[in-house]
């Protein structure tokens, strides 16, 4: 219940239904430059509109995953620079192998490598190795899946 008042608050606040509060966020420079070349390509109104929708998308992930139960099969897509140390990376990976069904890694542009992770196991495991990916300050981008549920 707690999960659908979170949507609906998101999506209350898009629709202007109730008042917004200031937060203050420290973001790195690059990444500011990229919002600002994504508000100009795609026709955002501001930096908070488009922090609005990006944390509406993670709300709307993040619901489906948690709300996933039993048996599951998901796809994790990461993106991190090419030249990190990918320790953490693999003892996340070792740790939670039972959950790795494959994986791709492919490099793409400027140095960076893509990586997609087809997970199948219990949902509780997955969200557990999910987290920790999420912890992981060299990972760039995440994007996850739910695929199936039994």
């Amino acid at each position: 219940m707690q999960k659908q008042q979170k949507l609906l608050t998101a999506i209350a606040c898009f629709n202007n239904q109730i008042d917004m509060t200031i937060i203050s966020l420290s973001i790195p420079e690059k990444l500011v430059t990229q919002i600002d070349q994504t508000i100009k390509e795609k026709g955002y109104a501001s930096r908070s509109e488009i922090t609005r929708q990006a944390l509406r998308q993670y709300l709307t992930e993040d619901l489906k995953i948690d709300d996933a139960h039993g048996e599951t099969v998901a796809t994790t897509t990461l993106i991190y620079k090419e030249n990190i140390n990918r320790q953490q990376l693999f003892e996340t990976q070792h740790i939670h192998s039972g959950l790795v069904t494959t994986f791709l890694h492919t490099h793409i542009h400027q140095g960076y490598c893509l990586e997609v992770i087809i997970l199948k196991g219990q949902a509780a495991l997955i969200k557990k190795f999910i987290d920790k990916l999420r912890q992981n300050e060299q990972i760039t981008q995440i994007k996850t899946s739910v695929i199936n549920q039994k």
